[in-house]
């Protein structure tokens, strides 16, 4: 019986990824600097991955993102990035001023750049796998397995490109998910010769066993993108003996009816997920499995942090032996451990009893270890699994009155009076805004001097009054800035906050977070999730002497902002003996109960923002209803009570709205903020499907990902694009997301170009 792991961070224990890459970028490193760092930093990982694990995969390590790698691998590359090439054009498609889409990968944190097949050609520039696979072998003594993404996900996760027009000078695309049979197939078709000369290549040089990465496959999927999916595996595999080829398959289970044809495609192992559902183990208990197959038995959690139950786990394993065959069976995570902070052990601050229970990215390489162990019969390995199971056994963090709450609340508690069309009223008459108000999401950039400061403070070099009047002139700072550019409505920028999670659960009870825990939510940019443990409540307000301090310093009404009970719970490690609906609305509590402080204290805007809305959404459509009905309640049961006058904004980015902008509308909320920039405004096809759409939105005009200064013109052509599709009267005017990460010097001028945009558009369109 062999062990397999796959996805361990590449961020490195002392966030080494994030330093190169930025160093980098900033020109503080050269690349031959940056690319030794990166070399080291592989070399962890695979001594890492050799400690515990019988086949060490290589080629997982990329320089911003493994689906921008597999598209630079296959040739699609838009016209609009010819002319470049190495980093220069591998940057300039991540982050430049044309940069691709932004989206998240299936349900989870991390974001994916979408690739853009503009032609339907494909062409092996770089075989990256046999690369990787080599310097793995010369370089640091591992014969790997090279892992890729396959051809399915690869284009089920990408959109075709199609110019389509102009505006204001700049050119109009149009894109569009690979959703028609007949586009796929054709496409399938081009790809599959590059994908076979890749693996005969890796066949050549006598590489012995290939992970491909087919995530898609647990997708709704059709009886014709499975015909497609039989026929390109039937093209790619024949006649090429002498490699094993592995499909892995995670964050669900296969559907049912296509479980049978699935596992029976022509390669040598399929790769389960038997922790996000119970819909493989159900399949595999009433189907079986391919006599002679390898089973990667994907069984060891790679999305959640509380340690494993080993005793129940091997009895799992046990019961997969018997249907597959011991000499079949192979142990692994379930899904990609990029998705953990690296290791538990430097973590000395959580509450008491709490680290015990966890079990991060090393943690999880030593479960699998330890589960091979156990059945061998190692008694060493028994004892530990037994101490496990009996501290598991042990409850933890509970509340009686938090628990009491959520039994009583009623329907009513939901729902919030009057209607929409009479809020609206009351607040256009309140708030006095002119067409196309201004304003940002929320934060401002966090400086080295603001992050020293908050550093400072924890460590107690700075006294809570030192850090209060710091804080304060930089809110002070802010607001006197937003007066000069002329913006409509105002934040204060968040400058006391890490992170917009991170902040809310460091005052929120029953939930901790870490001092090391980082995760990377794409490029550089990294988080730390927080872990609830127990109930959770809100022991005293937390934004409103910040907020309220900011209103006191201007006549414009400035946003309270606060993260949302989805988010929270979404971007957070939760617990797992309730359910996740009763999680949510705990969270939503604390935030109602925040919500009805600010409003007391005379805030008119506050912003609950919910970026992770989308990210949860059950992968299989059929248990959508389910989760949207909590969902949709919980952001409800945050401002349900708020008076009519008191205007509800939420905030959404990188997400794919089209499928679910009903759900979306019965947030009941007042205005919602969007990206709009990297997806060139076709987003807004969404709102205009719906056709009923009435609430107002707030357009993401540039990207904040890119440290490119977007031009007046830019802006417009994407105002412009909107407002062919909704009512002027519906559109605000902001960035796409926060400006926390950018700089003061591309902020400040991109903020001036905006405001000066909108002033534009009111001159042209206001009498019309």
């Amino acid at each position: 019986m062999r062990t397999w792991a796959f996805g361990y961070p590449k961020l490195g224990e002392k966030r080494e990824y994030k330093k190169l890459l930025e160093g980098f970028w900033n020109g503080k490193i050269t690349e031959e600097e940056f690319l030794k760092g990166i070399e080291d930093l592989e070399r962890y990982r695979l001594e890492t991955y050799r400690q515990y694990v019988d086949s060490v995969p290589v080629g997982e390590l990329n320089l911003y993102d493994f689906m921008l790698d597999t598209a630079l691998m296959l040739g699609v590359i838009p016209e609009r990035f010819k002319g470049k090439e190495g980093l220069e054009l591998y940057y300039d498609m991540a982050r430049g001023k044309q940069a691709l889409e932004m989206t998240k990968w299936f349900n989870t944190n991390y974001h994916y750049l979408v690739p853009e097949i503009e032609k339907a050609e494909f062409t092996l520039r770089e075989n990256k796998p046999l690369k990787a696979w080599k310097e793995a072998k010369e370089k640091f003594g591992v014969e790997g397995r090279p892992v890729i993404v396959g051809p399915y996900t690869f284009l089920k996760l990408s959109k075709t490109l199609q110019k389509v027009g102009e505006e204001g000078g700049l050119p109009i695309y149009h894109m569009e998910k690979i959703e028609d049979p007949a586009v796929l197939k054709a496409l399938m078709e081009k790809l599959i010769p590059v994908y076979r000369q890749m693996l005969e290549e890796l066949k050549e040089a006598e590489v012995k066993e290939v992970q491909i990465d087919e995530p898609a496959f647990v997708l709704n999927l059709n009886d014709e993108e499975v015909a497609i999916i039989e026929d390109a595996y039937k093209k790619l595999t024949e006649g090429l003996e002498g490699i094993d080829l592995y499909i892995v398959t995670y964050y669900e289970g296969i559907d049912d009816q296509y479980f049978e044809r699935i596992v029976n495609l022509p390669v040598t192992g399929i790769g389960l997920d038997f922790v996000s559902s119970e819909r493989n183990l159900k399949n595999i208990r009433q189907k079986g499995f391919p006599k002679g197959k390898k089973l990667v038995a994907g069984v060891v959690p790679g999305r959640n942090v509380w340690r494993l139950d080993l005793n129940k786990t091997v009895e799992l394993l046990r019961e997969l032996a018997n249907i597959v065959g011991e000499e079949n069976l192979i142990i692994s995570n379930a899904q990609p451990l990029y998705h953990l902070p690296i290791t538990v052990e430097p973590e000395n601050k959580l509450p008491e009893g709490l680290k015990e229970r966890l079990s991060f990215a090393k943690e999880r390489l030593q479960e699998i270890a330890l589960l091979k162990k156990l059945l061998e019969g190692d008694e060493a390995a028994k004892k530990k699994a037994d101490e496990i199971s009996a501290l598991l056994a042990q409850p933890f963090g509970r509340n009686e009155e938090v628990v009491a709450r959520i039994k009583n609340l009623k329907e009513e508690d939901f729902v919030r009076k009057p209607s929409y069309p009479e809020r609206d009223k009351v607040q256009r008459e309140q708030l006095k805004l002119p067409l196309f108000p201004t304003t940002t999401i929320g934060s401002f950039p966090q400086t080295p001097d603001v992050r020293k400061a908050r550093v400072k403070y924890r460590k107690g070099e700075l006294s809570e009054e030192e850090y209060k009047k710091f804080i304060q002139g930089k809110i002070k700072e802010a607001i006197e800035l937003q007066e000069e550019l002329g913006l409509d409505v105002f934040v204060h920028g968040e400058f006391e906050r890490s992170d917009m999670v991170e902040y809310f659960a460091e005052l929120l009870d029953g939930i901790a977070t870490t001092s090391h825990g980082w995760v990377i939510s794409y490029g550089s940019r990294v988080y730390r999730p927080p872990i609830i443990y127990g109930d959770v409540s809100r022991p005293n307000p937390m934004t409103v002497e910040w907020i309220t301090y900011a209103q006191s310093l201007t006549d414009k009404p400035v946003k309270g902002m606060l993260t949302g009970p989805v988010t929270i719970l979404n971007w957070s490690y939760a617990r797992e003996d309730i359910p996740r609906s009763e999680i949510a609305y705990q969270i939503g509590l604390a935030i109602l109960d925040e919500v009805l402080d600010l409003e007391r204290n005379g805030i008119k805007i506050i912003q609950i923002d919910e970026p992770a809305f989308r990210e949860a959404v059950p992968i299989k459509k059929e248990e959508w209803e389910g989760y949207f009905d909590w969902a949709i309640k919980a952001f409800r049961l945050s401002n349900a009570k708020v008076k009519p006058e008191t205007q509800i904004h939420t905030h959404m980015c990188y997400s794919d709205f089209n499928d679910i902008i009903e759900q979306i509308y019965e947030m009941d909320f007042d205005v919602i903020s969007i990206e709009a920039s990297r997806s060139k405004g076709e987003i807004i096809e969404a709102f205009e499907r719906f056709g009923k759409w009435d609430r107002q939105i707030g357009v993401g005009v540039y990207d904040i990902h890119s440290p490119a200064i977007p031009t007046k013109e830019e802006m417009k052509a994407v105002m412009l694009r909107v407002m062919k599709v909704l009512p002027k009267e519906l559109l605000w005017v902001n960035p796409d997301c926060g400006l926390k990460t950018r700089k003061w010097e591309e902020v400040i001028p991109a903020l001036k170009n905006m405001v000066e945009m909108a002033k534009e558009l009111r001159k042209e369109y206001g009498n019309k």
